[in-house]
C-alpha cells in the first residue's frame, strides 16, 4: 500500500515536470535550435577582407549582431547553395567563425543599406536570412 503511494507520488512528480518543463530548460533546448544565434565574444574570430578584428571592434560587432532582430528566411534547394554562399554583390562581407565543442560554423555577414543579409555555414548545411539593425547599417 504505501509503495503504491509513492510510485503514485513519483509518477506525479515526473509527470508534472515534463508538461511544463522549467524555463531553464526550455531556454537551453531553444538556444540549440535557434537560427539567430547569441553569440560569445570569446567562442568567435571575426575577419573582415582577410584581416582579424581588433578585440574591442570584435566585441562592438558581436553586439550589434546579438541585438540585431531577425527578418525572414531563405529558402535554400539543394544545389543552390553557392548562390547564397556567395552573392553578386560589392560588399565585403564579416567572416564570423564560430567555435562551440566539436561543432564549427561559419557565418558570413553582408551589411547592405535596408538589411544586413546573413548566410550561416554549418557541417554541410547552408542558412540565410536578413537581419535589421541600426548599428550595422
Amino acid at each position: 500500500m504505501t509503495w503504491t503511494i509513492a510510485l503514485t507520488v513519483f509518477l506525479g512528480i515526473v509527470l508534472k515536470m515534463v508538461m511544463s518543463p522549467p524555463s531553464a530548460v526550455v531556454e537551453w533546448i531553444f538556444s540549440k535550435l535557434a537560427l539567430h544565434p547569441k553569440l560569445n565574444s570569446k567562442e568567435v574570430t571575426v575577419t573582415y577582407i582577410e584581416k582579424h578584428l581588433e578585440e574591442e571592434e570584435k566585441i562592438r560587432l558581436i553586439d550589434n549582431f546579438n541585438q540585431a532582430t531577425f527578418l525572414k528566411q531563405y529558402d535554400i534547394f539543394p544545389g543552390k547553395e553557392n548562390l547564397f554562399l556567395h552573392p553578386e554583390t560589392n560588399v565585403a562581407p564579416f567572416v564570423i567563425n564560430v567555435k562551440r565543442g566539436k561543432n564549427d560554423s561559419r557565418i558570413f555577414v553582408y551589411c547592405l543599406a535596408d538589411y544586413v543579409y546573413v548566410v550561416k555555414q554549418y557541417k554541410n548545411k547552408v542558412v540565410a536570412y536578413d537581419l535589421r539593425s541600426e548599428n550595422f547599417q
